[in-house]
């Protein structure tokens, strides 16, 4: 028979109420400086542009409320659209081209490379580089017609003759778009390689018994099993080249004319060359509703369609 004091012994010691409040604070001390750090780095400054956006603000005077009318300005400005239409186009092209590039260089980096532990560092130096590096490295590269491409490809196949391709109405958005793809394929090719190599192994096995093929096993168990970190990659890319500013700003400035201006390049102009502070401000709380609205409808789209969240 067990004796009482064994029997005491292994029986959990009571906890104490002051423990237990203790643990159930405990995590909230450990996000509290983080979040503390987020209220005053982004929604203080936030919050002061929303301010801002329903007040006359220029030339660095904030004076009257003036409700909507910077809001109504703003949709009223023809130039505000344009730089929707090129944000716009920059993401419908470059994203998907940097999506199905980043997916194939995964799957071919998934089948055991020879040199892989080399080759995949060499593949992250772009997304390494700052961006104005990278700015300052293509603009040299096709600089008018003695930049490394400019003379051996656009000189040689008589594409824009003496003038940099940045300079061009017609192409300048272009250039800009292959050095997004350029920068930004690697970190999407890195980051589906690493949910390849994840994903389990068994569901391959047992299709492999069954005698599924490789285009097969792709469609019917890749796919699947790597939709939820396709959403959020993608989602993220989205955004972030929807609001890309520092290649542009080095390498077209916005021009020629307003033919590469992008809704972040058009608040910069607004705020330190027109002084215009209240439009600039409304511009940035609308960039950040429309965003809102679509990662909204993008999150229960993809937690109820492809169980992504």
């Amino acid at each position: 028979m067990t004796r009482a004091s064994d029997r005491m012994t292994t029986e959990p010691a009571p906890v104490s109420a002051p423990v237990l409040r203790e643990r159930r604070w405990y995590p909230y001390l450990l996000i509290g400086p983080s979040m503390i750090m987020l209220v005053v780095v982004s929604l203080v400054p936030f919050l002061y542009a929303v301010y801002l956006s329903f007040h006359a603000a220029k030339f660095g005077r904030v004076t009257d409320f003036i409700g909507f009318d910077n809001y109504a300005a703003l949709l009223a400005d023809p130039r505000f659209w344009n730089s929707i239409g090129v944000a716009a186009t920059f993401v419908v092209i470059a994203v998907p081209i940097e999506f199905m590039l980043g997916l194939t260089g995964a799957l071919v980096l998934n089948q055991n490379v020879r040199g892989r532990s080399l080759l995949i560092p060499l593949l992250f130096m772009p997304t390494m580089m700052a961006p104005i590096v990278v700015g300052l490295l293509w603009k040299i590269m096709l600089a008018g017609s003695w930049g490394f491409l400019s003379y051996n490809v656009l000189e040689r196949f008589d594409i824009l003759p003496g003038t940099s391709v940045f300079a061009s109405p017609d192409y300048a958005l272009y250039a800009l778009i292959f050095v997004d793809i350029w920068q930004w394929t690697p970190f999407m090719m890195l980051a589906f390689f690493a949910g390849l190599q994840a994903l389990p192994l068994g569901p391959y096995r047992a299709a492999a018994v069954d005698g599924a093929n490789p285009l097969q096993m792709f469609f019917h168990i890749t796919l699947p099993l790597m939709t939820p970190l396709l959403a959020v990659i993608g989602l993220l890319r989205f955004i972030d080249a929807f609001k890309v500013f520092d290649t542009i700003y080095i390498l077209t400035g916005g021009g020629p004319g307003i033919s590469t201006e992008t809704p972040s390049i058009l608040a910069n102009k607004m705020t330190f060359e027109f002084w215009n502070i209240g439009e600039a401000s409304a511009l940035a709380v609308l960039v950040w509703i429309a965003f809102f609205a679509f990662c909204s409808v993008f999150y229960q789209i993809a937690k109820k369609k492809l169980n992504a969240f």
